[in-house]
């Protein structure tokens, strides 16, 4: 019997993690949502390693890893509290805590999608690749590698709809091997069959590549539907998944080299993948129309929709497709519309915030002349101050999405009455705007003393 089966709701562990219920379970225990008792009832996640084996080398493997977890420090990744060794019944218990996030794995969302007769769409999966290769360039730069990337290890935030990934397979490696050692067998190895790679599987080479190619899988899931063993030639050693959907071009070229047999045919970095995916021609586009948004936005309030906000960016939405009405700016005849994939600090004030400097155009269709604005001189002071902050940041060499989360996570720390509350650019929200200049100026200052990110 489980060491865990002591653990029912309403029990109490170390005196702090007040049991709520169980969440799952799996080959090395059970996981628990709990309330911290010390911290105002917080929830928290603990997820049980049993059984767990009492050697010096496999205290000093937990340790290690431990603390390296505890150093992550992402918006998207969920907290790590403590490594618990503690006694229960007379057994000696790990349980590694954590943040709690409230969502569904993305493993829920397509089983429910299923059951309405839908998939993801490539719009959707591509925006989540956007949202996630930042993660793993981070992890990866900290010389971690997840292990376990999968639907199923990847929360979609009941608040913002951010992807948060969770469950690192490093701590479950150390355990298994632990385990495997004592009984005198061979060494085990962590990883989702169908997702990781064959190099981790058979021989327990990770890199940040096994962990790119582990998203690529997890993304040919969402956008078929079906299981990575019905999409995977084991014959031909090759994916064959093109007869199952279509996709662009652009991303199916990204996906197949990520899903490279050999690793070093695959991307060698997230940040490689990232550029990647950017089409040229999108790219291109999205300048041409961020120029103009620019142009726009300097002489008066900009004009345009989006479906869905962020409800926990003050100054940025999430990137989604976004329809942009710029028939006062070209020729109607010439562009009836256009419908693109907007990037994170692609539009208007992300611009100005991020500190991109916009490259050179091509030759483009002689607008119409515009008509005269007046030049509002406290919104020039405004975007000069986002400027300086986007330098600020660039010189410190952090990256750009993970700098803008941080400060959104620590300006609604500070002003929670405005959490959901989508900013805009109208002169009415300038005072708003104002306090999260504050807030971001505040950060730098306490980096650039040498203050931790």
């Amino acid at each position: 019997m489980s060491n865990s089966s002591l653990l029912t709701p309403g029990s109490t562990l170390e005196k702090r993690y007040r049991i709520l219920r169980e969440l799952g379970r799996g080959g090395f225990g059970r996981t628990y949502l709990a309330e911290d008792i010390n911290r105002y009832n917080e929830q928290c996640v603990l997820k049980e390693f049993s059984p767990v084996v009492n050697s010096p080398k496999a205290a000093e493997l937990f340790d290690r890893e431990s603390s390296m977890l505890y150093n992550l420090q992402h918006p998207q990744i969920p907290r790590f509290r403590e490594l618990l060794r503690t006694d229960i019944g007379g057994n000696q218990c790990l349980f590694l805590v954590q943040d709690y996030i409230p969502g569904q794995t993305y493993e829920e969302l397509l089983i429910s999608r299923q059951q309405q007769g839908k998939k993801f769409s490539e719009a959707e999966v591509t925006q989540l690749l956007f949202q996630l290769l930042p993660v793993l360039e981070y992890i990866h730069s900290k010389k971690l590698i997840h292990r376990d990337v999968s639907p199923d290890n990847i929360i979609q935030h009941d608040a913002d709809k951010l992807p948060f990934l969770i469950d690192f397979g490093s701590v479950k490696q150390i355990v298994a091997s632990a385990l495997f050692q004592s009984k005198g067998q061979s060494d085990t190895t962590i990883g989702k069959q169908g997702y990781s790679p064959m190099e981790q599987i058979r021989q327990g080479k990770v890199s940040p590549a096994s962990d790119l190619y582990a998203l690529a899988v997890t993304a040919l899931v969402l956008l078929t539907g079906k299981k990575p063993q019905k999409l995977y030639d084991i014959n031909q050693k090759s994916w064959d998944w093109r007869s199952h959907v279509n996709v662009s071009p652009n991303l199916g070229t990204v996906l197949d080299r990520m899903l490279a047999e050999q690793p070093g045919d695959r991307y060698q970095s997230a940040k490689e993948v990232r550029e990647a995916l950017k089409d040229p021609k999108l790219s291109q586009i999205s300048s041409t129309i961020s120029q103009m948004v620019t142009m726009n936005f300097v002489g008066r309030p900009l004009k345009h929709s989006t479906k869905t906000a962020s409800h926990n960016n003050p100054v940025r939405q999430n990137p989604q497709i976004v329809n942009i009405n710029i028939f006062n700016l070209i020729p109607w005849k010439a562009v009836a519309s256009l419908s693109v994939v907007l990037l994170p600090g692609m539009l208007a004030f992300n611009i100005v915030k991020s500190g991109f400097t916009l490259p050179k155009l091509p030759e483009l269709p002689k607008f119409p002349e515009l008509p005269q604005f007046p030049v509002d001189t406290s919104l020039n002071a405004e975007i000069a101050r986002q400027e300086k902050i986007g330098k600020r940041r660039k010189d410190l060499n952090i990256d750009r999405d993970i700098f803008y989360q941080k400060v959104d996570e620590l300006f609604y720390n500070k002003y929670p009455e405005l959490q959901g509350r989508s900013l805009t650019d109208k002169p009415e929200d300038a005072e708003i705007r104002q306090k999260w200049c504050e807030v971001a100026e505040d950060f730098l200052d306490k980096l650039e003393k040498g203050g931790e990110f």
